[in-house]
């Protein structure tokens, strides 16, 4: 019966961070939209969010069965916990590499109103987070996880960054205003993904300890 339970949330632990790197697959594909106007690549990235869409009903019925049936005890129902818990943050981050992706797709049909380099840069803070994030998981690496919720506070500083650059577009040129609000919006979006991962790096610590904070 222990080794049953086991394989289970062996495989919704996995589930949960198949689901993470399908998350982080997409966003370099979102940065080829937005940053090279590949347009042709913004299906990819709906396909993607369909399948961490069906990956979370999966992981969720599962945890549901481990729970009915197993009756885990606390350590276990941590695990359980942490897994669910995580899904709704997980399925959020490929909601908004979508807006993302879309947005890039609107933003190409004009002139680029900037060179996106702090945009780029918080792509590739997010897909380095979110690598991090899975190992941490993975190897129940509290430190890891912690290191994680530290590398968001960057990703912050380059949206605070971005939204200051923008309003000065938007004074100098109020031709500026439309293009600098979507841009903004694409920041936010970023910025909502690193939250989320951070959610996620939050809830390790108690998995792995029983202990909510350090």
């Amino acid at each position: 019966m222990r080794e049953a339970l086991e394989n289970d949330l062996r495989a919704v632990l996995n589930g949960a961070l198949n689901m993470l790197g399908t998350v982080e697959r997409m966003l370099p594909v979102a940065g080829e939209v937005l940053l090279h106007e590949r347009l042709d690549r913004l299906e990819e990235v709906r396909a993607l969010d369909r399948e961490v869409d069906a990956q979370e009903a999966q992981i969720e019925a599962e945890c549901l069965r481990i729970i009915a049936l197993h009756q885990p005890v606390a350590r276990d129902l941590r695990l359980v916990a942490l897994v669910l818990k995580s899904l709704s943050d997980i399925e959020r981050m490929g909601d908004y590499v979508v807006h993302v992706a879309e947005d890039g797709a609107e933003l190409a049909q004009q002139p680029a109103l900037k060179r996106y380099v702090n945009l780029a840069r918080m792509l590739e803070r997010l897909g380095e987070m979110s690598q991090n994030l899975r190992t941490a998981i993975a190897e129940r690496d509290v430190t890891r996880a912690e290191a994680t919720v530290q590398m968001d506070d960057e990703v912050d500083d380059l949206y605070e960054q971005i939204q200051r650059e923008l309003v000065t577009y938007m004074l100098e040129d109020p031709r500026n205003i439309s293009k600098a609000l979507m841009l903004m919006r694409v920041g936010r979006s970023l910025e909502r993904i690193g939250d989320h991962m951070e959610n996620v790096a939050e809830r390790v610590r108690y998995w792995v300890t029983g202990q909510r904070d350090a």
